[in-house]
């Protein structure tokens, strides 16, 4: 059994390895917060229930890697300003997005954010914002490929995505 400075120690270099870890250390929040950043949020998956539910906590996370919300309960994935702080700081990651409630996905304010950090996320918006002009020009602006996730009607308006050297 390793003591909690091991695995934080290890965590610090190896975020996955929380899932080895004790109950109680997958409850500490200086050990957990330790996987997160080495795992881009994926060691969240690890995490104690009771650090998933903690709004707090999981506000601290998803500023840190947005991804993570996927791991947090599903009631803080309703929650507007987690998912906000969550696509602010997911600049590399799109998929923040997918784990947003359905009535977030639909939040013109959050998609909008979102998209201009990465237009890709425009793919998890609801089916009314892919048709609104300002959001999706602003995700094509931010990644021009993402014009393939826009409303048919904005697919035909707009001009088509350039093609990358190696098409």
């Amino acid at each position: 059994m390793q003591s909690r400075q091991e695995v934080l120690e290890a965590c610090k270099e190896d975020g996955y390895k929380l899932e080895e870890a004790s109950e109680e250390i997958k409850a500490d929040r200086e050990v957990v917060m330790a996987a997160v950043q080495s795992s881009s949020g994926e060691a969240f998956e690890y995490a104690d229930d009771a650090l998933k539910a903690d709004r707090e906590f999981v506000l601290e996370v998803v500023k840190l890697q947005g991804n993570a919300l996927q791991h947090a309960s599903s009631e803080l994935q309703g929650d507007r300003q987690i998912v906000f702080a969550a696509a602010a700081t997911s600049r590399l990651n799109a998929h923040s997005l997918q784990y947003a409630s359905k009535e977030l996905k639909a939040d013109r304010e959050i998609v909008l954010a979102t998209v201009k950090n990465n237009g890709y996320a425009l793919q998890y918006a609801a089916e009314e914002l892919k048709a609104d002009r300002e959001i999706v020009l602003a995700a094509v602006k931010r990644s021009p490929g993402a014009i393939d996730f826009a409303s048919e009607e904005l697919r035909k308006e707009l001009p088509p995505a350039p093609k990358a050297p190696w098409d």
